[in-house]
C-alpha cells in the first residue's frame, strides 16, 4: 500500500475572466469545486478506493446547475438534453462509457454500471437508457434537468444559428467555455482512476458526441502512467486521442507527467488550434491541472499539500 493519496477535479475550460464574474458568483464555483473534491478526498483518506472517489465526485457536479453535466447539461438543437460520460479504472484497464443518454441522473453511475455489468465498453442512446432502466439506474423528468439560463442560452444560439461551447453570457455568444466535468484520482493501494460527464454544446446537432465518452479522447487511466480527464474543444482532442496521448509520451518516452501535459496542451493541440485543459495524476501523486485558455475551473489536492481552488489563468 502507498500513502500518499490525490484527486483533482475540474469544471470546464474557456473564456472565463475574472471582470465577467460576480464576486458572489465567484465564491458559488469556488465553493461548489471544493465541495465536491472534499467527498472524492474523504473517500481516498479512509482507503476507498480510485473509481469510487472519482464517480462520486463526478455525481456531485452533475448534481449542481452550475455545471455543464447532468442538472446543468446545456440543451440541443431540439430543446433536449443529451448527456456524455466516461469512467476507467487504471489497474485492470477496464472502462466503462454512454452517449447522447436523457432523463438519466447521473451519467457517470450508468458508465461505470456498463463498465461493470456489461460485456461493453460504450452504449449510446436508446439502448443506454435502455439499460439504464434494466439496471434500476435513477431517472428523472425532463423538468429536472431544466436550467432556465442553459435554455435562454439556447434561444440565442437558435437566434444566431451558432453553436455555443458551454455556459456563455447569452450576451456574447462568441464567449467560449467547454462545459465538462471531471475528476481523477491515485489511492492508497496505488490505484488510478478517471471520470468525465458532460452535457455536450448548446444547440449542437442531434447526436453528436464529443470527446469525453471516449476512451483515449478525453478520459484514461493507466496504474503504470497517469489518469487524465480533459474538456475542452471535443473534435480537437479527438483527433489528437489528448489522454491516451499523454499516458503514451509518459510510457514510452520517458516523459514526466508535467512535460507530457505540457507538450499536449501548450504545443500539440494549441498548433491544431485546440482549446481547452485537463487535469491529471500520476502514481506518485503528482498533480497536472493545465489549460490554454482563460481560465479552468478546477482543484486539486495530495494527502500531503493544501487545497488547491483555481478559475483564472
Amino acid at each position: 500500500m502507498t500513502t500518499k493519496t490525490a484527486i483533482a477535479i475540474h469544471g470546464g475550460a474557456g473564456t472565463i475572466l475574472r471582470s465577467q464574474m460576480s464576486e458572489a458568483k465567484e465564491a458559488q464555483y469556488a465553493g461548489a469545486l471544493k465541495d465536491a473534491l472534499l467527498v472524492g478526498d474523504k473517500i481516498l483518506l479512509d482507503k476507498g478506493l480510485a473509481i469510487d472517489a472519482v464517480e462520486a465526485v463526478v455525481r456531485q457536479l452533475e448534481d449542481t446547475p452550475l455545471f455543464n453535466a447532468g442538472k446543468g447539461s446545456v440543451f440541443t438543437h431540439e430543446g433536449r438534453n443529451e448527456m456524455d460520460a466516461s469512467i476507467m479504472e487504471g489497474k485492470s484497464l477496464m472502462a466503462g462509457a454512454i452517449s447522447g443518454v436523457y432523463n438519466v441522473k447521473n451519467p457517470i453511475t450508468l458508465a461505470r454500471t456498463v463498465m461493470e455489468n456489461s460485456e461493453h465498453v460504450f452504449l449510446s442512446g436508446g439502448g443506454a437508457v435502455d439499460f439504464a432502466k434494466k439496471m434500476g439506474i435513477p431517472l428523472e423528468s425532463d423538468d429536472y434537468f431544466f436550467v432556465q439560463y442553459r435554455y435562454d442560452q439556447l434561444q440565442k444560439a437558435r437566434e444566431n444559428d451558432v453553436i455555443i461551447l458551454d455556459h456563455t453570457s447569452v450576451k456574447n455568444a462568441d464567449n467560449k467555455k467547454f462545459g465538462t466535468v471531471g475528476a481523477v484520482a491515485l489511492d492508497a493501494y496505488g490505484n488510478l482512476a478517471a471520470a468525465t460527464s458532460t452535457g455536450g454544446m448548446t444547440n449542437k446537432q442531434h447526436g453528436r458526441i464529443g470527446d469525453s465518452p471516449i476512451i483515449g479522447a478525453g478520459t484514461y487511466a493507466n496504474n503504470k502512467t497517469c489518469a487524465v480527464s480533459c474538456t475542452g474543444h471535443g473534435e480537437y482532442f479527438m483527433r489528437a486521442v489528448v489522454a491516451y496521448d499523454i499516458s503514451c509520451l509518459i510510457e514510452y518516452k520517458g516523459l514526466t507527467l508535467k512535460e507530457a501535459c505540457t507538450f499536449v496542451v501548450h504545443k500539440k493541440l494549441a498548433e491544431m488550434g485546440g482549446e481547452g485543459g485537463l487535469i491529471a495524476v500520476d502514481p506518485n501523486g503528482n498533480i497536472e491541472m493545465l489549460f490554454n485558455t482563460e481560465g479552468m475551473y478546477r482543484a486539486g489536492k495530495a494527502s500531503d499539500s493544501e487545497l488547491i481552488i483555481g478559475i483564472y489563468k
